[in-house]
């Protein structure tokens, strides 16, 4: 039944206007009208129709985040990529139930977002609560790595911010230890942000999961930065 469900929303999300599906890099970017398109540098334009900053949400999961920064900020665009088609369908249904037009989601890797914005185009990204990927041999996946900074550098506009919230003390320790090894202007950064006034009004957004770990009696983390040049491998 679940794999059924499962199934069921993954043919929706080809009908959904705010949904752009992208699984491998040969593929076309397909719409809801079965179209191949290139929104690489056009989506102000030609998905908001407007030419508003776009901030991205990377591993958005069920879009929970990316629809709240939507609904408070209409002057900016927001997209949410995931790989989860399940997860992209939550957020998705989200947008459009609570008529958030400058709300969109991209399913995809998001070690290719470089091929679905151009450079300059992003104002901003947003990373919250990834997978930490706690196993040394996992390092490169972890979404704070000089690989995936590389990546945010070539879309991010001069002085774009990254931001990253998390539980979990090991991804924060790892990413001020990045920051410190890398071309990166680390500009705010707390293991505690609810002890004291925050530092950015969007970190009050709490989604489902965030509520969960809170009740666990977990530390929610905050790391604010700058890529200022091409980031080294180490």
């Amino acid at each position: 039944m679940a794999a059924k469900k499962k199934l069921l929303k993954f043919a929706a999300l080809a009908t959904f206007e705010n949904v752009y599906e992208n699984l491998n890099v040969q593929d076309p970017k397909i719409n809801h009208l079965g179209a191949v398109v290139e929104r690489r540098g056009n989506w102000g334009r030609e998905h908001f129709g407007n030419d508003n900053p776009i901030v991205l949400e990377l591993a958005c999961g069920g879009g929970e985040y990316t629809c709240a920064l939507a609904a408070r900020d209409p002057d900016r665009n927001y997209i949410g990529i995931d790989l989860k088609g399940n997860r992209i369908w939550k957020g998705a249904t989200l947008a459009q139930r609570e008529g958030l037009k400058n709300a969109a989601f991209l399913r995809t890797r998001i070690e290719q977002i470089d091929l679905f914005f151009a450079p300059g185009e992003i104002e901003q990204i947003w990373i919250t609560f990834p997978d930490p990927y706690l196993r040394p041999s996992k390092a490169r996946k972890r979404l704070t790595s000089p690989r995936f900074l590389k990546i945010y550098y070539q879309i991010l506009q001069e002085g774009g911010l990254v931001h990253l919230k998390t539980d979990s003390p090991q991804l924060y320790e790892y990413t001020l230890e990045t920051a410190a090894e890398q071309p990166v202007d680390l500009l705010y950064h707390d293991d505690n942000i609810y002890s004291k006034p925050l530092p950015h009004p969007a970190l009050d957004i709490k989604t489902y999961y965030e509520g969960m770990h809170l009740a666990d009696g977990r530390l929610i983390k905050y790391v604010q930065m700058r890529i200022t040049d091409l980031p080294k491998h180490p």
